[in-house]
């Protein structure tokens, strides 16, 4: 597999009603990206972007020319089971929570309940979303929505993931947070394919980008190839004197080269963030999301599927080693007002029999001599009547009938 992603003349004309050809969303379309790429799809409203995402997923027929992912067809389910996808929309289940969410995409991907527990805690806490992961994913913001449109993208952990406008509706810390995933996971191996109109972004995260009007590709390359001005020169010094400066100047004039010398200003995205983390760091509560952007151990790469599963297994097992055994808490009985009698007669059945090498015990003036049966069966006996005492199914009379049972009718005595 030479390109995770390749397209061969692939063009798709939506025609009207009458079957004319009407409009051209993507006219001979040639791309190729490579494996462990961060690829940007660019261009304006209605340049062909999601209609090529949707070619590419098996979503629309082209009209002409193919597509390749993976080295296969998007529509075969191999192929599709290794592609994970972020519409620009998140279609969700309004009455489930993030956990169910993401466990009923780990069972459309066939994963088994012990990797699916492990993998949905690992992206709700990589998104920032295990405070808020019993709420209904209906009452969450369009940011939040996003989130869990991530996460439910990697829950099949992707070899090509497709990400379609990621940042929508996020907050700069969010947003922040998500170009620094996109990183990572290029750096474990992953090729991810972004369409965004914040190029900002985009120029912070893709390696190569694509920007296409009217269906057609008007430029591609390297970002820094592109944006790279080769004809000026840019000098970063530490703060120097206004007599330093003016002789950069006088210097500067000889060569014919105006410049302009002032001072660097800090990026506003960068400034929020130090912002924020100072006040996170004061422990500021806070009722929205909270990412670590720690991805899980399993969204990896470069190592063999059998150590994936061995890791994906031991893990549940080794937290619960390291929690301890399970105490299941047994209802406790009703309480019951118990004579002293019964306490005394609780206490000998419990008490451990004694061996025959043992002394006998010297009464003092205040206790009670028990006299200790000297056979199994007069031990049992004695066992018998203590217990039938404290059950109250013994009278003095010897008559069985319990003490709170009174006489039936007619008479008589049961």
């Amino acid at each position: 597999m030479d390109y995770a992603i390749e397209t061969v003349a692939l063009t798709k004309v939506f025609s009207d009603w009458w079957g004319r050809a009407k409009v051209y969303a993507v006219d001979d379309l040639n791309l190729q990206i490579r494996p462990n790429e961060v690829f940007g799809l660019l261009g304006p409203n209605g340049s062909g972007k999601t209609t090529t995402i949707k070619m590419l997923l098996g979503l629309l027929h082209p009209t002409k020319g193919h597509a390749l992912l993976l080295g296969g067809d998007g529509t075969d389910p191999k192929v599709s089971a290794r592609v994970g996808f972020l519409p620009e929309e998140s279609y969700l289940y309004r009455f489930l929570n993030a956990r169910e969410t993401l466990d009923f995409y780990g069972r459309l991907f066939g994963l088994g309940s012990k990797t699916r527990e492990m993998r949905i805690e690992a992206l709700l806490e990589m998104v920032g979303l295990r405070a808020v992961a019993s709420r209904p994913v209906g009452t969450y913001s369009k940011g939040m929505a996003r989130r869990i449109g991530l996460a439910q993208a990697l829950i099949n952990d992707p070899d090509l993931l497709i990400l379609d406008e990621p940042t929508t509706g996020l907050d700069p810390i969010g947003t922040r947070q998500i170009k620094d995933l996109i990183v990572r996971l290029a750096e474990r191996g992953k090729t991810v394919l972004l369409c965004s109109h914040l190029l900002a972004d985009v120029e912070d995260v893709c390696d190569r980008i694509a920007i296409l009007y009217g269906g057609k590709v008007q430029a591609h390359g390297r970002v820094r190839d592109l944006l790279q001005q080769t004809n000026k020169r840019q000098i970063v010094t530490d703060a120097i004197s206004d007599a330093t400066a003016d002789r950069i100047r006088d210097l500067l004039k000889q060569e014919h080269a105006e410049c302009e010398i002032s001072s660097p200003m800090e990026r506003l995205e960068t400034f929020f963030i130090n912002t924020v983390v100072e006040a996170q760091q004061q422990a500021m509560p806070t009722s929205g999301a909270f990412s670590t952007t720690q991805i899980g151990d399993f969204l990896t790469a470069g190592v063999s599927k059998a150590d994936i599963l061995d890791k994906l297994v031991a893990a549940p097992v080794a937290e619960k080693a390291q929690a301890g055994p399970v105490r299941t808490e047994r209802p406790q009985p009703r309480e019951t007002v118990t004579p002293e009698l019964n306490k005394d007669l609780l206490s000998k059945l419990t008490q451990p029999a004694s061996s025959p090498e043992a002394e006998p015990a010297v009464p003092t003036g205040t206790e009670r001599v028990e006299t200790v049966p000297e056979t199994p069966v007069q031990r049992e006996q004695v066992k018998k009547n203590l217990l039938d005492e404290l059950a109250g199914d013994k009278r003095p009379d010897g008559s069985t009938a319990r003490p709170s049972e009174g006489p039936k009718e007619g008479g008589g005595h049961g």
